[in-house]
C-alpha cells in the first residue's frame, strides 16, 4: 500500500461533496494498488505521485468521479479506462461508487503501468 498523506485526509475532512464516498473509495484503491505510491496535495486537490504525478481529483465534479491523468498518454499499455486524445493526459469518469468498484482492476493496471514505466527510467 501506498503512503497515507495526513494532509490528503484533512482535505478529505473538509471535502463538501455529494461524490465524497466515491472519491474516499477511489483513493484507497490508487493507494492500495502499488507500494511505490504516494499522494500530497498539488493544485488544491489530492494528486497521486511516483517519481512524477500521476493523477489528480478534479474536486469541483459533483455528479461523479473525475480524473486527470496528467501524462496519461505515456502510460504503458492499453487502459480503456483512459479518455482523450491529445499527446500528453487522459482523463477517467467513474459515475458513481459501483463504478469506482468496477474500475478497480483497470485502476490497479494504470498504476502499476507507471510505476514500473517509471522505475525503469520511463
Amino acid at each position: 500500500m501506498g503512503t497515507r498523506n495526513p494532509e490528503v485526509d484533512a482535505w478529505l475532512d473538509r471535502y463538501d461533496n455529494p461524490m465524497k464516498a466515491a472519491v474516499q473509495r477511489t483513493r484507497e484503491i490508487l493507494l492500495a494498488a502499488d507500494p511505490r505510491v504516494d499522494e500530497t496535495i498539488k493544485w488544491s486537490t489530492p494528486t497521486f505521485t511516483h517519481k512524477g504525478n500521476l493523477v489528480s481529483f478534479q474536486p469541483r465534479a459533483k455528479q461523479f468521479v473525475s480524473l486527470l491523468f496528467h501524462t496519461g498518454a505515456s502510460i504503458p499499455g492499453k487502459h480503456p479506462l483512459l479518455e482523450g486524445g491529445g499527446d500528453t493526459a487522459r482523463y477517467a469518469r467513474l459515475d458513481d461508487l459501483e463504478a469506482v468498484e468496477r474500475a478497480r482492476p483497470q485502476l490497479e493496471a494504470i498504476v502499476h503501468a507507471w510505476c514500473d514505466a517509471k522505475d525503469e527510467g520511463g
